[in-house]
């Protein structure tokens, strides 16, 4: 008689996922807040949310990403703990950028086959991101899922809420003509426009990942993999710095993701203002102009695509602007004016000039 059907038959392997619970416990330890109730292994995080009565009126902000095809280049190098902070990065830099404070957060992990050393790795860096971020990693899921992804395939997404008092909410209608645009440096490519990186170094170009490419300063594998900035906790300390009484000349924010510079920039613009961008206060980081040479990339659709170097931009009152620039500078975030908002009507944002070489 033949042996009877089961899970593990099935490819699921459930003591597998038990083990990488076990070699996960520590770093989920770390990424904690003092309202967090309970530890990991319930079947919901939870939150003491009598930490929100001290708001007059705090608004639940919510925000929800992936890593995208960047996990490619992880599974590639078999390299699986920084991808967490592009995880986190996407996540809680959404959030920030309308002034909201990152509390808690939740990851999902499915995978053709449960490594438990391989998610302990990539969790690890979850939770290190979360740690930098200030908000806690409160629960989570990994899924087995045989026959659909491949044994050494993986996906990451994830979640977070925060909170942020009704009347200090950053946005479009703060802003004015006269404003400018303060850059914060990008990391390198972060974690947008990686099916576009990866046809152009792989399929057109023919590069392979230990390539060592002298411009880059190292191979092309490590530049690919450098893990996204998370600014969120650097932000929300700029917010209170400048926004800290009734002077409150910081006024939006924008999160540089998928859709490039102008794009992400116009969401927090009014109809009735426009901005200008001078490309000359920049120079981009050598793996942006390699795209684009490479591949053959004319350069609107490099800007529509990828960070060009600034990942986050603050639009303020121009006389906050030096203030903002210091304090971002000495946390280690590169900084610099870099446009400005004029009176012009249509809510775009025009790139002009060329980078500074």
């Amino acid at each position: 008689m033949s042996e009877g059907a089961s899970y593990a038959a099935a490819g699921v392997d459930i003591e597998a996922g038990d083990r990488a619970v076990e070699l996960m416990k520590e770093w989920v330890a770390k990424a904690t807040r003092p309202e967090v109730i309970g530890g990991l292994g319930g079947f919901a995080g939870l939150f003491d949310a009598t930490a929100l009565t001290s708001y007059r009126r705090p608004l639940l902000a919510t925000s929800t990403d992936g890593i995208g095809t960047k996990v490619a280049i992880a599974q590639k190098l078999d390299k699986h703990d920084t991808i967490g902070f592009d995880l986190v990065g996407m996540v809680v830099d959404d959030l920030v950028v309308c002034g909201a404070e990152p509390l808690f957060m939740t990851d999902y992990i499915c995978t053709g086959k449960v490594v438990p050393e391989t998610i302990a790795q990539i969790v690890k860096g979850i939770a290190e991101a979360c740690v930098e971020a200030g908000t806690a990693l409160v629960g989570g899921e990994t899924a087995e899922h045989p026959g659909l992804l491949e044994p050494d395939e993986y996906d990451v997404a994830g979640a977070s809420t925060g909170v942020v008092e009704a009347d200090e909410v950053l946005g479009a209608e703060r802003v004015r003509a006269g404003d400018v645009v303060v850059a914060m440096g990008s990391s390198g490519l972060h974690s947008n426009g990686y099916s576009l990186v990866r046809h152009v170094f792989f399929q057109r170009a023919g590069w392979s990942l230990d390539r060592e490419v002298p411009e880059l300063g190292g191979t092309l594998g490590e530049v690919l993999l450098t893990p996204t900035r998370v600014y969120a906790k650097h932000c929300l300390e700029l917010i209170q710095e400048l926004n800290g009484d009734d002077e409150k000349p910081l006024h939006a924010m924008s999160h540089i993701t998928g859709g490039g510079f102008a794009a992400n920039l116009a969401r927090v613009i009014p109809a009735e203002l426009s901005v200008r961008i001078d490309r000359a206060t920049w120079t981009p980081a050598p793996i942006f102009g390699l795209v684009g040479q490479l591949g053959e990339v004319a350069l609107p659709e490099l800007e529509k695509t990828l960070n060009m170097g600034a990942g986050m931009v603050a639009v303020l009152d121009p006389a906050a602007a030096d203030q903002a620039i210091a304090a971002l500078v000495a946390r280690d975030i590169p900084a610099w004016v870099c446009g400005e908002v004029t009176s012009t009507p249509g809510g775009t944002v025009t790139l002009e000039g060329s980078y500074a070489k």
